[in-house]
């Protein structure tokens, strides 16, 4: 009986493959020796194959997360993720984020699974957005390239120091200090 992770495992080996340009869902089928309408009957379109696959490495991305109680712990986790999956296979990193960002909805959906994650951590969903915001260079794939960079661990000490210093201070005194 074909499972949808047998499909998913397969079509991951195709995009690994071929690439997302090439990769197609015949491909898929081909590789796990059934017919094209075997993965239909899992997957309604092509579409829903590449969006499953894109959500199933945000999942992965993310799941290391589970259980962390410490901001500074839970970001770089997150980071040391993103970095090593990235480090491993640059070439399918690429085509799953291409992936995701095709798959705009999977994407809004990690994010917010992400906000939700380290806003039981820091106490609310806002404070948890705008730390995920500030801190997007360290994190989001679209700045995979700038990882390697020397200094981008001091960067990261730096803006992790002031964002430290605003978490610890409560909102009324920043009002306070802002009214000065």
């Amino acid at each position: 009986m074909l499972t949808r992770e047998q499909i998913l495992d397969a079509a991951e080996d195709v995009l690994r493959r071929y690439g997302p340009a090439k990769a197609n869902v015949v491909d898929v089928a081909r590789a796990l020796n059934v017919s094209h309408g075997s993965v239909y009957r899992h997957f309604p379109s092509k579409a829903a194959l590449r969006e499953a696959v894109a959500e199933r490495f945000l999942d992965s991305m993310s799941a290391p997360l589970d259980g962390i109680t410490d901001a500074r712990t839970w970001f770089e986790t997150l980071m040391a993720t993103k970095r090593s999956r990235a480090r491993q296979d640059p070439e399918l990193f690429a085509t799953y984020v291409n992936l995701a960002h095709e798959s705009g909805d999977v994407v809004h959906r990690h994010v917010d699974h992400l906000i939700d994650s380290l806003a039981t951590i820091v106490g609310d969903p806002t404070t948890a957005r705008a730390l995920i915001l500030a801190t997007a260079r360290f994190h989001d794939p679209r700045h995979a390239a700038s990882w390697a960079e020397p200094g981008i661990d001091d960067d990261f000490e730096a803006v992790w120091a002031l964002l430290a210093q605003a978490i610890a201070r409560p909102a009324s005194s920043a009002h306070s200090s802002a009214a000065r």
